[in-house]
């Protein structure tokens, strides 16, 4: 399969949650199939209008934002230079993953200090930007309608996305822009999501992915991350 853009992604491994959340999202990037919505009570409107926005990105944690390949490269230099920087990390251990609600969307979100995994991130984001084309104008122009602070317009121009290095944030997203009903899709959520969640969260390895045409994403290496 071709692909347009490219990304670092942690994905869950295979299991309740990695089941659940493709369920949820209608769409599971590992094997590159739709699947069914989950019937839960309690939500405010049909499940695939609460996840239509991130349904083509999967179940994730995005580690590098979606970037296209530069001049020069290519994408198995990339799948290469991808399995090397993951024999230079090292699984890390976090606190819990959490459901939370970030602004109007609902996601799952590090509860404690998740700096180990941000120094991860920064170093996926630095050690594979020789395979990202620079940032168009036109992404550039887009990225800066959201009122970015002078530290993540700087990001954006060094490394074409504004939250990364110090403005990293985990997050899995579950939904789209929900407004007041976030509480409510949150409150439905929670009996099915929150037994699912790790204590403690480990993140042992990391995903690479690829957009196809259709703008859907899809799995292409687990790698385990054995430094």
């Amino acid at each position: 399969m071709q692909f347009r853009r490219y990304g670092i992604y942690y994905t869950p491994r295979p299991g309740p949650l990695a089941e659940f959340g493709a369920a949820w999202l209608g769409w599971d990037l590992a094997t590159g199939k739709t699947v069914a919505h989950p019937s839960i009570e309690g939500l405010p409107c049909a499940v695939s209008d609460i996840t239509a926005t991130p349904r083509k990105y999967g179940l994730h944690g995005t580690i590098k934002p979606p970037f296209f390949l530069a001049d020069g490269t290519n994408a198995t230099g990339l799948s290469e230079a991808f399995a090397t920087l993951c024999t230079t990390l090292a699984p890390i251990t976090l606190d819990a993953l959490a459901l939370s609600r970030i602004g109007s969307f609902v996601a799952l979100t590090i509860d404690g200090d998740q700096s180990p995994l941000a120094d991860l991130a920064g170093k996926a984001v630095r050690d594979l930007d020789a395979f990202r084309a620079p940032a168009s104008e036109a992404e550039l122009a887009r990225r800066r309608k959201s009122n970015l602070t002078t530290r993540q317009d700087a990001l954006l121009a060094q490394w074409g996305y504004p939250y990364v290095m110090e403005e990293f944030r985990f997050h899995i997203t579950l939904s789209g822009r929900l407004g007041k009903r976030a509480e409510a899709v949150i409150a439905a959520l929670a009996p099915h999501v929150t037994p699912l969640l790790p204590k403690p969260f480990v993140v042992d390895s990391l995903t690479l992915v690829g957009e196809d045409e259709a703008g859907v994403f899809h799995e292409i290496h687990r790698h385990t991350l054995s430094g």
